[in-house]
């Protein structure tokens, strides 16, 4: 037995896996964006390694 997805579905179904994955990418940004913005406001440097003078 096959099973067909039909063309406006499948369609459909790709715009909301990039709809999601837009969401997805922006949230995960804004997020290191704060987390960055926390440590320079915090003046916290890491020790800095032999290998990175």
């Amino acid at each position: 037995m096959t099973t067909y997805v039909f063309f406006d579905t499948a369609l459909q179904m790709l715009v909301n896996a990039y709809l999601v994955s837009v969401i997805l990418l922006l949230a995960t940004s804004a997020i290191g964006v704060v987390v960055i913005e926390t440590i320079e406001k915090t003046g916290y440097h890491s020790p800095k390694s032999k290998w990175f003078i």
